[in-house]
């Protein structure tokens, strides 16, 4: 006998998320039999409608239904539960409870939730078998078997959904006998209970049931009955609906679920996101057909052995289609031959979208009875093709369903993410002998992609009731009305005390508070005016500047953002998104007053000649354009380590302090595209071979795909050299470097032990050329020396980690040092300069000299900019001791690096006309001495005052990496001039201006906090220049 049990839906459940909702899922256990549905995302009324059976042990027994929430972290939540005893489905009519609502009780009294919601269920008992879409619950055994004997009985005691499982319909007398004796003391038996429950026909023949003793050799009370009348039309639609053809079992399937949505991808990831050269209906039948040999094709390049196929069929009124495929996979180098069965199910099929879900379960691996492994494929209409063909995309999602929990969650995820990557990566290569992938990731895809992506343009109204919607202003509000009103009703006071006419003080301590009290809820009032005014003009950002140039294209889309962190005492945020690639920024509009922005902008960088390495993310609280900015978590993209396809629609999860104790994630859809054609590896090798001096041949598809197998790398990165040599660690190892455009690699494989890293030509600080010596074979070795806090994951082959967090690789040995020297160092530069740098290289190469004498006229239009003066001083120093400090001599780093400009290097002075010298600067704010960490490019230009008893020094400065600062340019104009009557003085006055290059509203605040800052800046470095040059007076 057994318990049905069918779990259908709850309702009201408590909240436990942060965000309002919850991951609710129930575990039902009879005994020591337990199961568990499927877990339902970010709702309080999931729907489960899953039925299981449970084997009747003690009639004792209570049936316990916990509801719960999934923590993927922690310990799962309770929600509440509720407990049926076996006693009351036996006591019921026809020994069923039927379908009700049953209501969810806390584990105690104590508890502080008064309502936890409700959970409808259908509990019966029954003879007979259920039916092959029961899932049979797993039976926990208490006793201290072996590890053997304990993963026998679980198979034994458990089922996937459409398997079917084989029970004894007899039960030894042995076993008989001992239930006999157990049950002794406890009234009737359990199994003279049963024989009367299900062998007695009509009351009257009660009496006649023959009598059990322990001389009967087997017990028949488990035998299935004969099936009744009302089960023959059940049975005739299963035969019809295998009898059926496929294309007509799709029809009546597709018929009965018109108007279905098409599911959304799987949380654990997306494998495959391609689209091919055939009509939807074919690429399904190409999957799915009985009549199509694609599985068995794939089970031969698998090695895959056992391969069992069974027919699709419908049930339960065509409302599902299914089928079940079992195989058994090949033995691996850690895994050996495991058996695994998968249960497919159609959940759309209309002709043109066809979707299904294969649940695969492999009991035979590790912890293999705690999870399934769901599959969903997605087959859509492709985009329009040249000649009117069709096109399909096809989208395989995946994620990981445990069924119990188990403390070894991510290394499952990681072992079936792995497992499943390296199977749909031959599953794509046989589909493509088959159909003809097509490029979805061109420019016209990928526009197409983002035109439905607008940004979201809020309301003032709606954007001044989320400020002013809340306590403060109404009780501000109130009090205002109520002190009004009290204000025209009260006679006027009595002058008395310290009062005059015009001036009325307290009265009394209590009247001193009520007026503190409002003072400070009008300030509050006050600061939220100010706000709203703020937000309605901070509206602007980098969304839809266009990319310009042909190379690598990358264009983001920034969707929304969720739980961020709240960093104002009103409970919200202002944050804005800076994006960082090759030295490029693009930087969101503010969303103010708000924990879940939604933004819907797009943001393209100009095409880049090399494929971009890593993009870094920071997300900031923004609190006026020059207050210390706050931030609110940074993420890293890494275009090496990331796949394309998976990057297409993302959430990162941000990491720092606020970030991560507040989960806080983005939503992104990353493009990385080529617009140059098919030739760049070509073009590339042409410009390494002129930085190189040599040849370089173009490896073959074969060793790039090995390449890229070896360091798990994208597609699009190809091979240029390799060199064979010995890492030096604490003893050589013998391997071989591999040199490509984005990284250094290092892998050998000696007697089975593998040792393999890589790192990014950006990691890269310095590369030296060590001298040779008798233990490098007399050959020079290179000593890379990478960035502080990068390049982490290779620390494992680095020799040696300095004092400074700095890793060391020292390789030696090498065949030929001056090719391999010559190639590093080229591929270093490539990628390390700057492109500023790189444009800085052309132009003296080209020794086009004589552009530069065609700049005549106003210093980069610094007319346009109004000058004001903000410091004025007389020093006691003659003209060139001052000027020292625009020489790039130890004079002007130092005092530089003082005020907080940090990595500051400049240029020498170089003519541009007669009696004009310029000179570039750059430097970095020390996020400890300045506002922002930022950095500064200026170009300076100086040349001799009128009367020649002094100089004029003009800057134009460029800010990057700080709020609004791209708004504008700040223009500086020294003036150090030597009286005449005064030798040995000299008169120092600067100007300041600012040349606006965007349209902003606040332009008389900004000016302001910029003429401040700029005055406070320029009165530190003279200070400073005036110490440093005392001493020599």
């Amino acid at each position: 006998m057994r318990l049905l049990v069918h779990v259908i839906e709850a309702r009201n459940l408590p909240a436990i998320d942060g965000n309002g909702l919850s991951d609710p899922y129930a575990k039902l256990q009879l005994g020591r039999q337990r199961a568990k549905t499927k877990v339902t995302k970010k709702t309080l009324s999931p729907n489960w409608d899953e039925e299981f059976a449970f084997h009747v042990v003690d009639l004792k027994d209570e049936l316990v239904v916990v509801v719960v929430d999934e923590d993927r972290y922690f310990s799962d939540d309770f929600l509440g539960q509720v407990k049926v005893p076996l006693s009351a489905v036996l006591d019921a009519e026809n020994r069923s409870l039927g379908t009700q609502w049953y209501q969810l009780l806390p584990k105690s009294k104590k508890s502080k939730i008064k309502d936890y919601g409700e959970i409808r269920l259908t509990i019966s008992l029954s003879q007979n078998y259920p039916e092959e879409t029961t899932t049979i619950a797993h039976c926990v055994s208490d006793d201290l078997t072996s590890h053997s004997d304990r993963s026998t009985e679980l198979q034994k005691g458990s089922s996937l959904p459409n398997i079917p499982i084989e029970i004894p319909a007899s039960v030894s007398g042995s076993d008989e006998i001992e239930i006999t004796e157990d049950t002794s003391n406890g009234g009737p038996s359990f199994v003279n209970r049963l024989y009367q429950i299900f062998s007695a026909k009509p009351k009257d023949a009660e009496a006649s049931a023959p009598p059990l003793t322990k001389n009967d050799g087997n017990l028949d009370i488990l035998e299935e009955t004969p099936s009744t009348s009302s089960e023959l039309p059940d049975n005739q639609d299963y035969e019809t609906g295998v009898t059926m053809s496929f294309d007509e079992q799709l029809k009546a399937f597709g018929s009965c679920h018109e108007g279905n949505e098409i599911p959304e991808n799987l949380s654990g990831g997306i494998l495959i996101d391609q689209v091919y050269a055939v009509a939807p209906s074919d690429l399904n039948g190409l999957l799915f057909s009985p009549s199509s040999d694609f599985l068995q094709s794939l089970a031969e390049m698998q090695r895959t052995t056992g391969l069992e196929i069974q027919q699709w069929r419908l049930e339960n009124d065509a409302e599902a289609l299914k089928r079940i495929v079992s195989y058994t996979k090949a033995p691996t180098a850690l895994v050996k031959a495991v058996k695994a069965t998968e249960d497919v199910s159609y959940l759309k099929a209309d002709g043109d979208i066809y979707a299904a879900l294969a649940d695969v379960s492999t009991p035979e691996v590790p912890f293999g009875n705690s999870f399934r492994v769901e599959v969903l494929t997605c087959i859509t209409p492709g985009p329009e093709l040249p000649d009117n063909e069709k096109s399909s995309r096809l989208v395989v999602s995946w994620r990981v369903n445990f069924i119990q929990s188990t403390m070894m969650k991510s290394m499952i995820e990681n072992g079936a993410k792995q497992g499943l990557k390296d199977n749909y990566n031959q599953f794509s290569e046989l589909l493509a002998r088959n159909v003809r992938p097509v490029d979805p990731k061109g420019a016209a895809a990928t526009d197409k992609v983002l035109s439905s992506i607008q940004p979201e343009q809020e309301s003032d109204w709606k954007l001044a009731f989320r400020i002013f919607g809340n306590f403060t202003v109404i009780s501000s509000m109130l009090a205002f009305i109520y002190v009004f009103s009290h204000i025209i009703l009260a006679s006027p006071s009595i002058i008395q005390g310290l009062e005059f006419p015009g001036l009325d003080l307290p009265d009394s301590v209590g009247e001193v508070v009520v007026c503190g009290v409002l003072v400070l809820q009008g300030q509050r009032v006050l600061n939220m005016i100010a706000r709203f005014i703020q937000a309605k003009r901070q509206r602007g950002s980098d969304h839809g500047v266009k990319a310009q140039g042909d190379g690598w294209l990358l264009t983001i889309a920034l969707i929304d953002g969720t739980n961020l962190a709240a960093t104002k005492p009103s409970g919200y945020s202002d944050p804005y998104v800076v994006f960082t690639c090759n030295g490029k920024t693009k930087t969101s509009s503010i969303k103010f007053h708000t924990l879940e922005p939604r933004w819907n902008e797009i943001f393209e960088f100009d095409a880049m000649e090399d494929p971009p390495s890593v993009m870094q993310i920071n997300v900031y609280d923004f609190d006026g354009p020059f207050d210390e900015v706050v931030s609110l978590g940074h993420a890293e993209v890494n275009f090496l380590k990331s796949n394309l396809s998976e990057l297409a629609d993302i959430w990162i999860p941000l990491k720092g302090k606020l970030a991560q104790a507040c989960q806080s994630k983005l939503h992104l859809r990353i493009f990385l595209n080529n617009s140059r054609g098919t030739e760049v590896m070509k073009d590339y090798l042409d410009k390494m071979e002129k930085e190189v001096g040599k040849k370089i041949a173009v490896r073959s598809p074969h060793t790039n795909s090995a390449f890229q197998k070896i360091f798990s790398l994208p597609p699009e990165e190809f091979l240029i050299n390799d060199f064979t040599c010995h890492l030096k660690r604490k003893m050589l190892t013998q391997g071989r470097l591999f040199l490509s455009p984005r990284i250094i690699g290092f892998y050998t494989n000696l007697f089975g032990h593998k040792t393999k890293f890589f790192f990014v030509w950006e990691d890269i600080e310095d590369i030296q050329v060590m001298p040779a010596t008798l233990s490098s074979m007399g050959s020079p070795s290179l000593l890379i020396i990478l960035h502080k806090g990068r390049g982490m994951d290779a620390s494992h082959g680095a020799k040696q980690l300095d004092n400074e967090g700095r890793l060391k690789f020292h390789f030696q040995s090498f065949v030929s040092f001056n090719v391999a020297h010559k190639t590093i160092m080229a591929l270093w530069k490539a990628r390390s300069l700057t492109p500023e740098q790189k444009v800085q290289l052309v132009e003296e190469e080209s020794e086009m000299k004589d552009l530069q004498n065609d700049e005549s006229g106003s210093f980069l239009g610094i007319e346009d900019a109004k000058m004001a003066e903000v410091f004025s001083s007389t020093k006691l120093f003659d003209v060139s001791t001052l000027m020292d400090i625009f020489e790039g001599g130890p004079l002007e780093h130092q005092v530089m690096e003082k005020i907080g400009c940090m990595e500051y290097s400049v240029t020498a002075w170089e003519p541009v006309r007669a009696d004009a010298y310029q000179r570039q600067v750059h430097y970095k704010f020390d996020k400890r001495l300045a506002r922002h960490e930022g950095e500064v490019m200026s170009t300076q230009q100086k040349s001799p005052l009128p009367d020649k008893n002094g100089w004029l020094v003009d800057e134009v400065m460029t800010l990057e990496g700080i709020p609004v600062g791209e708004y504008f340019n700040l223009h500086i104009r020294y003036q150090l001039e030597q009286p005449a009557s005064k030798p040995r003085t000299c008169n120092v006055q600067v100007s300041i201006g600012i040349a606006w290059l965007k349209s902003c509203k606040n332009k008389k605040k900004i000016a302001q906090e910029v003429s401040s800052n700029a005055s406070s800046r320029l009165k530190k470095i003279f200070n400073l220049l005036e110490k440093e040059c005392s001493p020599a007076k």
